[in-house]
């Protein structure tokens, strides 16, 4: 997925998490899927912060905002599971952890439904903590790196991609009929073949099974 233009704008508040200290970029390298040794002061990079199942815990954007600073924003209300997620493993590390800032989880209706036309996944409504994996939500070019070495989740993520695996469904933005919500069946005939996850007015987002992508 390209990234939208007006990104920020259509992402809407953020929580903030704050990992800092002399072994801050080593530690998230290690956690995440996304390669961050090499990165920048002042660069920013989309991850996926996974369970070691290989499911999804945070789909979060990573800015290098010192030598020894890095702030990740994830969508309003996951930030303290976010932190939570970070310290789980944070064992004998040289670096802090902190909350620095959770967003008013209020959505912008204009926003909110660009958002939806751009098909840009939203955790709590396309990214389920726990069960979605990174290679239905179109998100895996942007966020992973498959290069880097090993994280939590690796196995998953590596494996499908080196069988060149579809997952079982994939998020795709349709039209819908006036009136369709949240939870609704996408039919295909008399087929049940997915199901809305966001809608603002024709437009909506929906997990749709493999059989029937295209």
């Amino acid at each position: 997925m390209e990234l939208p233009a007006d990104l920020n704008r259509l992402l809407g508040p953020r929580d903030v998490v704050v990992v800092e200290g002399p072994d801050a970029q080593t530690y998230l390298h290690s956690q995440v899927s996304q390669a961050l040794q090499d990165q920048q002061v002042g660069e920013q990079r989309w991850t996926f912060v996974l369970e070691p199942t290989g499911k999804i815990d945070a789909l979060a954007r990573v800015t290098r905002t010192a030598d020894e600073r890095f702030e990740l924003d994830t969508d309003a209300g996951f930030g303290a599971s976010l932190l939570e997620r970070l310290n789980r493993f944070k064992i004998r590390v040289g670096a802090d952890t902190s909350l620095e800032a959770a967003a008013d989880t209020a959505s912008d209706p204009t926003a909110e439904h660009d958002r939806i036309v751009a098909g840009w996944p939203r955790m709590g409504a396309e990214i389920v903590p726990g069960e979605t994996i990174p290679a239905g939500t179109g998100l895996t070019d942007l966020a992973v790196n498959y290069t880097k070495g090993c994280y939590p989740g690796q196995e998953l993520v590596e494996r499908m991609d080196s069988r060149a695996a579809e997952a079982p469904k994939q998020l795709r933005s349709i039209t819908v009929a006036p009136g369709t919500t949240v939870g609704d069946p996408v039919l295909d005939g008399d087929a049940e073949v997915g199901v809305v996850t966001s809608v603002s007015g024709d437009a909506a987002i929906a997990w749709i099974k493999r059989s029937r992508q295209g």
